[in-house]
């Protein structure tokens, strides 16, 4: 966002239940967070827009652009999982309640774990594990629990040829978070999508090489949108 900010205004937003946004609710679905994106462009008077998502971030992101077509003028994901199967296992088990909520419960041990060992293997930024243990500690174990359960149950394919915008795909090719070849689907769905394959990333393409991943996000974003 630092980057693009010197040439676009930006926005982020936390979705419920996560960062800084509310945690009292009673659903954290995928399709709550698609009514939320649109919400909160309503609210700050943004007609349309480009959307970028990272992750699940991505998934909410076409659904935008399926849902609400007229907010979306180009959709960038990177790293999302196009159908939810392609989390994953340990992942996917943690959509499940008992998974959850024993490793919520032991959320010392378990934000280690994934602080020293399981977020080295997923991202080579020295300043990851930082990163992950900070959104960790943000997170409550009921947004956790249903926002993957809902994600895990997620497929976008019969509705992608509902996608008119032009739209990117940004993948690690050595991705352990999502499946790698997320892109395929994705460019088979959406008529005209562009893929970009990181060859020596993970699931985190923008930490690990950030300048090739900057240059590559603004050449698209820069890109002339057909009327």
């Amino acid at each position: 966002m630092a980057y693009l900010g010197a040439f676009y205004r930006t926005y982020a937003l936390d979705f419920w239940g996560f960062g800084e946004s509310g945690k009292k609710r009673d659903t954290y679905a995928v399709s709550d967070f698609v009514g939320l994106v649109n919400q909160f462009m309503e609210q700050l008077g943004i007609v349309h827009a480009p959307l970028v998502g990272h992750s699940m971030g991505g998934t909410v992101s076409l659904s935008v652009a399926i849902r609400y077509p007229e907010r979306v003028n180009k959709v960038v994901v990177v790293g999302s999982p196009i159908v939810g199967s392609s989390l994953a296992p340990l992942l996917k088990l943690a959509g499940y309640r008992g998974i959850a909520f024993l490793l919520f419960n032991m959320m010392g041990p378990f934000r280690a774990w994934m602080k020293y060992y399981y977020s080295r293997q997923i991202c080579r930024d020295a300043r990851f594990p930082e990163m992950m243990d900070r959104d960790l500690s943000r997170t409550t174990v009921e947004s956790f629990l249903r926002s993957i359960a809902s994600l895990r149950r997620t497929d976008l394919t019969p509705m992608l040829d509902q996608v008119q915008v032009p739209s990117l795909g940004m993948y690690g090719a050595k991705d352990k978070v999502v499946n790698p070849d997320q892109w395929r689907p994705l460019q088979k769905g959406v008529r005209g999508a562009r893929i970009e394959r990181f060859p020596t990333c993970g699931h985190f393409p923008m930490l690990e090489e950030p300048t090739e991943f900057s240059q590559k996000l603004k050449a698209f974003l820069d890109e002339e949108t057909p009327s």
